[in-house]
């Protein structure tokens, strides 16, 4: 909306809320800016409607330049496991919107259209000038440099801008995402304004029925690996996961790719814990720009000495900026100054973070996680869960050890009406299945017996040992009460959950429960028809390992194949699974227009 000031009132003065009041006077068009505001990727007269708000139909949208386009921030390998933030924050802060250029041709692509079009009727002496409110969130580039000030010959001839957006949506409570720009011109002591409103693009998490294009996992070096008090050998044994994964990998069409720690840190390989991805995108013609954006765990750990304590973000999430960041794909963190308690500290990872698909009122899903007596840290929390187009549901996870919601359920395809459904850990039909066994004379088969664990529990002496018995009944009652909260939320049904045997114990360590027998719903979805779950390792009736045959059916009923990933010592036994160690970049192609009705 244009708007022409009297040379007889003072200069309109715009804040966020808008023009403070002036005169009118009557003159030739003088101040016209236009961006996409009907978002079909073009700039035209159709977008002058509604352009100084923003609502979820109509609004101009802009992306926050993290990526690396020209691949010009480079990381020191011997600073990846230097103590304390300063790694991080530099690492953190060299991305396209860093600086004050364009960064090539395909850098273009991620900046967001304006249009000043040709003005009629102003003089030599014209002048105009751009403000963006808040200021440090982005920047106008014009003939392919930073623009606060345009000429009469820009004005008068019409001018082509881009905006970078030098921000992601982090706090609602500080910021809403929204910016101003406004246009000013002024020619012969009068004053016009045109104002225009834009929304940073929200972060988007992928879900479990998309293709996955990229699967990424670890893989050891030739150090000790430290880090983590593991088991005697564990993580191990990584030629038998990756020759497993690598096959169920292959099978689906997916590209595997080996993300290798440092010497003193290659056990920090949990990969689906390091990071949550995410997608920006922006209307262009005919769909969609997009832009990966890597969310780091929010994981900050006490190094030092308990006199001296230093905080560290979490090293092995300094490994996305050296193998992941590149051309459209950006990393962003929000870490806390300080540690988090060890309890904590736990849920601030990415195997805490999931995702159900688009339902009926929900068209962008919404973003599941875990959290109870413990919780996650709220800067991190805000910044996954915030964006504003997935609305979050909570389960309670404090019960388990490690405090994950993908140790419970998972998202798989089905026969009804909304495509999908939830695989869930079921203690009771462990438990049933071990008692079927013994009845059927297999009381003495062994779990775990094809593998190399120094512990390898006989049927009848699982169903002997009360407290065993008792802490797998424990977590059946509070899968019930995620369960609940679930069905409440997704209108599923009981009879449509994907019933899955995993038998739960008390940590021998920390406080709380894991599974025993490797979680059958913690695996990695390929595709909405390929799962790539843990062998369980069970007891065998006739030959048949019953877990796995039971598992099988009931995947295959929902038009699932699984394929067996041997997990039990690279990382079942150090508290993960399939899914914990690795991480997948989902094809989001029918998503990522994430401001249309899509249910």
């Amino acid at each position: 909306m244009r708007r022409w000031v009297t040379g007889l009132a003072t200069t309109a003065v715009l804040t966020a809320s808008g023009p403070a009041t002036v005169a009118w006077g009557a003159g030739p068009t003088g101040a016209e800016l236009r961006a996409d505001v009907n978002r079909d990727g073009l700039v035209t007269r159709a977008d002058e409607i509604g352009e100084e708000s923003w609502s979820a139909r109509r609004g101009a949208i802009f992306l926050a330049n993290v990526d690396d386009d020209e691949r010009r921030c480079g990381v020191d390998p011997a600073t990846l496991e230097d103590p304390g933030p300063a790694v991080d924050k530099k690492l953190a802060a060299c991305n396209d919107s860093a600086d004050e250029r364009i960064n090539g041709p395909r850098d273009l692509k991620d900046l967001a259209p304006l249009d000043v079009p040709a003005a009629r009727g102003l003089s030599r002496s014209a002048t105009g000038r751009l403000d963006v409110v808040p200021a440090d969130k982005a920047r106008i580039f014009a003939d392919g440099r930073v623009a606060e000030e345009l000429s009469a010959a820009q004005l008068r001839h019409g001018v082509r801008l881009k905006l970078e957006g030098r921000d992601v949506l982090r706090d609602r409570a500080k910021w809403d995402g929204t910016i101003t720009v406004t246009l000013t011109v002024t020619d012969h002591g009068r004053t016009a304004t045109d104002v225009v409103k834009l929304r940073v693009a929200p972060l988007m998490l992928q879900n479990d029925l998309q293709r996955a294009e990229t699967v990424l996992a670890g893989k050891p070096t030739k150090g000790d690996g430290g880090v983590f008090p593991y088991p005697p050998g564990v993580p191990g044994e990584w030629d038998a996961f990756a020759k497993t994964l690598g096959k169920a990998t292959r099978s689906s069409g997916a590209k595997l790719q080996y993300v290798q720690g440092t010497p003193n840190g290659w056990k920090d390989m949990w990969l689906q814990d390091t990071f949550e991805p995410a997608t920006a995108s922006l209307p262009a013609v005919g769909g969609a720009h997009t832009m990966r954006v890597l969310i780091r765990s929010g994981n900050v750990w006490e190094f030092g000495t308990p006199e001296a304590p230093l905080p560290t973000p979490r090293p092995a999430g300094r490994l996305l900026f050296r193998d992941l960041r590149g051309p459209d794909v950006g990393v962003v963190q929000e870490l806390s100054p300080a540690a988090s308690p060890d309890a904590d500290d736990l849920l601030n990872m990415g195997g805490n973070i999931e995702t159900l698909p688009p339902y009926a009122g929900y068209p962008n899903g919404r973003v599941l996680y875990g959290a109870g007596e413990r919780k996650p840290d709220p800067g991190f929390l805000e910044l996954v869960t915030g964006q504003g187009f997935q609305e979050p549901v909570r389960v309670d996870t404090s019960w388990l050890a490690v405090g994950h919601a993908d140790e419970t359920t998972h998202v798989v395809r089905a026969g009804n009406a909304r495509g999908w459904t939830l695989a869930v850990a079921d203690p009771r039909l462990a438990e049933k299945l071990l008692r079927d066994a013994q009845r059927a004379g297999a009381g003495k088969a062994r779990l775990f017996a094809d593998t190399n664990s120094p512990r390898k529990p006989s049927v009848d002496e699982i169903l002997a040992d009360s407290k065993h018995l008792a802490d797998n009944r424990a977590a059946a009652g509070h899968i019930d009460e995620q369960l609940a909260i679930l069905l409440k939320a997704t209108g599923l049904r009981s009879d449509e959950l994907v019933r899955l045997p995993v038998f739960f114990e008390a940590h021998p360590v920390l406080p709380g429960l894991r599974a025993m027998t490797p979680g059958l719903v913690n695996g990695l979805s390929l595709t909405d028809r390929q799962f790539a779950a843990p062998d369980p390792q069970g007891p065998k009736v006739r030959g048949v390992d019953v877990f796995k045959a039971t598992a099988e059916r009931a995947l295959r009923r929902t038009g699932v194949r699984v394929h067996w990933v041997d997990n039990f010592f690279w990382s079942h036994l150090g508290g993960g699974e399939v899914h914990c160690a690795t991480n997948a970049l989902r094809d989001t192609r029918e998503s990522d227009r994430w401001w249309l009705d899509q249910v």
